[in-house]
C-alpha cells in the first residue's frame, strides 16, 4: 500500500511539474511576443521550452535577481570612482588656474609673456594627465563590466539555462540580454501573482 502511495505522490509532482512548464512556457511565448521581430525570430520553441523548464523550480529566478544585484553594485562603484577621479581633476586644474592667476599678478610686466608661456605648457601637461587618467579610468571600467558578462554567462549556463555560455559575439550577446529579460519579466509577474493570493 505505502509502495502504491509513494507511485501516486511521483504521479502527481510529475503532474504538477508538466502543468508548471506549460504554464512557464505559454507565459514566454506571450512575452516574446513584445520583443522586436528580429529577436522573435531566434527565440525558437526548443530555447523556450528549454527555459522553461530551467524556471520551474524558481531557483533560476533567485540566480538572476543576485546577478542583477552584483551588477548594480558594480555599476554604482565604477561611477562613483569616475565621478571621485573628475572631481579631482576639476580641483587640479582650479588649483593651477589660482596659482597661475597668483603668479601672474606678482609677476613684472616685463616677465608676464614668459609665464604665460610657461603656464599655458604647464596646463597643456595637467590636461593630457587629466585626459589619460580618464582614459585609463574609462578602460577599466568597461574590462570590469566585460568581466561581469563573463561571470553572469558563465553562472547561468552551470545552472543549466538554455542559451547561456561565454560568448563575445554581439549575436549571440543580444540573444542572452533578451532571454535575461524574459526571465526578468516572467519573475516580476509571479511575484505580483504571488502577492495577489498570499
Amino acid at each position: 500500500m505505502a509502495g502504491y502511495l509513494g507511485m501516486y505522490e511521483a504521479s502527481s509532482d510529475i503532474t504538477q511539474q508538466q502543468e508548471r512548464h506549460y504554464y512557464l512556457l505559454s507565459e514566454l511565448q506571450a512575452l516574446v511576443k513584445d520583443l522586436p521581430s528580429s529577436c522573435q525570430q531566434r527565440m525558437s520553441h526548443a530555447i523556450l521550452s528549454d527555459l522553461a523548464l530551467a524556471l520551474i523550480d524558481g531557483t533560476v529566478f533567485e540566480i538572476v535577481q543576485g546577478l542583477l544585484e552584483i551588477q548594480h553594485l558594480t555599476e554604482k562603484n565604477l561611477y562613483n570612482q569616475r565621478v571621485k577621479l573628475q572631481a579631482e581633476h576639476r580641483a587640479l586644474k582650479q588649483d593651477l588656474l589660482r596659482r597661475h592667476k597668483d603668479a601672474q599678478q606678482s609677476c613684472k610686466a616685463h616677465n608676464v609673456p614668459v609665464l604665460r608661456t610657461s603656464q599655458q605648457r604647464e596646463l597643456e601637461t595637467l590636461e593630457q594627465r587629466i585626459r589619460e587618467e580618464q582614459r585609463m579610468m574609462d578602460e577599466k571600467i568597461v574590462l570590469e563590466l566585460d568581466q561581469k558578462v563573463i561571470d553572469q554567462q558563465s553562472t547561468l549556463e552551470k545552472a543549466g539555462v538554455s542559451g547561456f555560455y561565454i560568448t563575445t559575439n554581439p549575436q549571440e550577446l543580444t540573444l542572452q540580454m533578451n532571454l535575461l529579460e524574459l526571465i526578468r519579466k516572467l519573475q516580476q509577474k509571479e511575484s505580483t501573482t504571488n502577492k495577489m493570493f498570499s
